[in-house]
């Protein structure tokens, strides 16, 4: 039975707090309650996201953030009302409170029993996985399998990608290959699948952004990028309906990353004189997932047959007054399985979701 209290933080916790809370949890919900434990208000994930997206400060109390007026159910009619009410506003999760407002349980979506919360139903647009590099990172494992065909469980990677789409409804896939396609296009061949998948095979190693060059008869509609080892915890078809609503010609998927020096850091003054020390200060940033939504007429600006990378469109489109936009996931949200130690990472997480 889930412990509710790990959902439950108080008004004056920091922003900041609040989402390492949200990743230790693996629920996108906390609820913001008194010293009585009656509910105050709720945060989400997608009000982080808000938060993020107006440059406000993580370091601000949740109060700048929560939703004073959140939804809810009493004790007695939980289970379907609050089923009801998670399948109308497309939220995860709802607080089970009693007559005096004090929290006594939460009623999570459940996706193996009701299925995926899709905002507008289901996307149907081409997703790109580039799926061309050596893996040189997952070295001795690369060496004997194509990165996209390592096994996380008991899938490979590239399946799981393509199977978290598919549950959103997308049916068409591209894959980009070089090191070891055959033993990829076999794999494919040989599997059962719901979904056309269709391999654009480099000559050369093109990066990220020259290899869809060599699909420019086949994108005429937005689409999705994605790299071969990355999984992405998140609503795919309210990341598309943000990139359609706001107008971006590229919207890249980030994700926020903390970082703890592990040292006493010193600044010095013009004169060289310490005039501050900072004991193991974190520091916040918005990392670049490898995920992204891209309009089909940026095809033109890549050079043919040239490695580039898809950061240098995303530059050239600055530089033309493009907009560019993102859409912000927490840490946990973002799964890499590009070394070692973060594929165990990964493992463990998808261990840890299953069991949900």
């Amino acid at each position: 039975m889930f412990d509710i209290s790990q959902v439950m933080i108080k008004e004056n916790m920091s922003i900041i707090e609040a989402i390492k809370q949200m990743d230790i949890t693996s629920k996108k919900i906390l609820l913001v309650t008194s010293e009585e434990d009656r509910l105050i208000g709720v945060i989400t994930d997608g009000d982080v996201r808000r938060w993020i997206l107006k440059n406000g400060n993580l370091n601000d109390e949740v109060s700048y953030i929560m939703n004073t007026s959140p939804k809810v159910v009493s004790v007695g009619d939980e289970e379907k009302k609050a089923l009801d009410i998670m399948k109308s506003k497309f939220i995860d999760a709802v607080p089970v409170v009693d007559h005096e407002f004090k929290v006594v349980d939460v009623v999570f979506w459940n996706k193996n029993i009701n299925g995926i919360l899709k905002m507008h139903g289901d996307i149907d647009i081409p997703v790109v996985i580039m799926a061309g590099g050596k893996g040189t990172r997952l070295y001795p494992y690369t060496k004997i399998l194509p990165k996209p065909l390592v096994p996380i469980g008991d899938t490979p990677i590239v399946e799981r990608i393509i199977n978290r789409f598919v549950e959103f409804g997308v049916k068409h896939f591209y894959m980009t290959v070089n090191y070891k396609k055959n033993m990829i296009k076999s794999y494919f061949a040989d599997i059962e699948k719901i979904y056309d998948i269709e391999f654009i095979e480099e000559e050369k190693p093109l990066g990220t952004g020259g290899s869809l060059s060599l699909l420019g008869e086949h994108l005429k509609t937005s689409f999705f990028v994605s790299n071969c080892d990355i999984l992405i915890d998140a609503n795919y078809s309210d990341i598309y309906n943000y990139h359609q609503k706001n107008e971006n010609k590229i919207t890249m998927i980030t994700s926020l990353k903390n970082f703890k020096i592990p040292y006493g850091v010193v600044d010095l003054d013009e004169s060289g004189t310490i005039n501050k020390t900072r004991e193991k200060p974190e520091y916040t940033h918005l990392i670049n997932t490898g995920m992204y939504i891209v309009e089909p007429d940026l095809l033109d600006y890549i050079p043919g047959s040239e490695f580039f990378h898809i950061t240098e469109l995303i530059d050239l489109c600055i530089e033309k007054g493009f907009k560019v936009g993102t859409y912000p996931v927490s840490e946990d949200s973002w799964l890499d399985m590009g070394q070692f130690d973060e594929m165990e990472n990964m493992i463990k997480k998808l261990g840890i979701e299953d069991k949900q």
